[in-house]
């Protein structure tokens, strides 16, 4: 895999999400690799798509405004040669207040799109975000992929099933997909403007802004954290790989931290503030997983991939940029 990069150059690319957190993250790593790149987001309120995020790439790839849950996708799948699908609804809170928008982004226009490839594209290689939210509560640590699928949300249930929308369409009509089973993921360009998006997001917000962060529980809880760098790396291995093809593989790091301690890490590169532990909401507590890391060892044989990224100096870069560019986030 050592020549994944250089995949790149000059193929046409589809970035669904490609506004968001990780699909803009993506989209200029691709620009910068010379593929011609298309974004596509739709730009809903309070789901991460930012314009901002591909600030200066505006003449190096083509940014489209677009519904995944719509029926243009048809149009934009066509030509493409890869398509990294990254449109999705993250928030595990908001998929139980609002469950019905959950399956029509994460569920319904996953088939549509698939649809849409399987007629349209069906040599396009496509590359699934998927989440270890699927795993629920673990029966043992690390996670592989062998453990049981047992969601405790709307939103994990919703992802499984677009995520088998996937494997299904390679292993009935062969089209080239994968997934691959993000953990806790963060860096610049990640939505920061309320905490419905994972905890890790928000923490940082308050350490740049020199807040008060508030840890629910003990703070014991261990989880896996990969700077969004990284996962940009496993996207464009899995890509760019034949070996990636129907396979589903865990991201995630070997060296999980407690909550307590990457509140502790993260005061002390932002260069003060505080933290409180408080009780847990009962809206979250239900479905709060406990600790969780993944077992990455899949990932590392069939893609080569292993975070490199420490996390103090990622979590240093990341509160440097939002306080560089706080106005285009909060």
């Amino acid at each position: 895999m050592s020549d994944h990069r250089d995949y790149y150059r000059g193929r046409k690319v589809l970035v669904t999400g490609g506004l968001g957190f990780i699909g803009s993250n993506l989209s200029r790593t691709l620009a910068d690799l010379g593929a011609v790149v298309t974004a596509v987001d739709s730009l809903l309120p309070d789901y991460g798509g930012n314009l901002f995020n591909l600030d200066g790439y505006e003449q190096k790839l083509r940014i489209n405004i677009a519904d995944v849950r719509g029926h243009g996708m048809e149009y934009l799948v066509r030509g493409q040669e890869v398509l990294f699908n990254l449109a999705g609804q993250v928030s595990h809170i908001d998929s139980m207040t609002d469950p019905v928008t959950d399956l029509e982004i994460n569920c319904t226009s996953q088939l549509r799109l698939l649809e849409a490839v399987r007629r349209g594209n069906p040599e396009l290689r496509v590359v699934y975000a998927g989440t270890r939210q699927v795993y629920g509560r673990p029966l043992y640590l690390p996670v592989d992929e062998k453990h049981l699928l047992q969601p405790v949300d709307v939103n994990g249930i919703n992802k499984i099933s677009g995520e088998f929308y996937h494997l299904v369409y390679h292993q009935v009509y062969g089209i080239s997909t994968s997934s691959l089973r993000l953990t806790n993921t963060y860096g610049p360009r990640q939505l920061i403007r309320h905490n419905r998006q994972g905890f890790i997001g928000w923490f940082v917000r308050q350490a740049a802004l020199g807040e008060e962060i508030q840890i629910f529980g003990d703070g014991s809880q261990k989880r896996d954290f990969n700077h969004v760098d990284d996962v940009t790396d496993a996207f464009l291995r899995a890509g760019a790989s034949d070996a990636a093809d129907g396979q589903v593989l865990n991201l995630g790091d070997t060296h999980p931290i407690s909550l307590i301690d990457l509140v502790t890490l993260l005061l002390d590169v932002a260069g003060g503030g505080s933290y409180k532990l408080v009780p847990f909401p009962p809206e979250r507590k239900r479905i709060d997983i406990g600790d969780f890391y993944a077992d990455i060892s899949l990932v590392q044989k069939t893609l080569g991939w292993a975070p490199r990224k420490a996390l103090r100096d990622g979590l240093a870069e990341t509160v440097a940029y939002y306080r560089r560019h706080k106005e285009h986030y909060l």
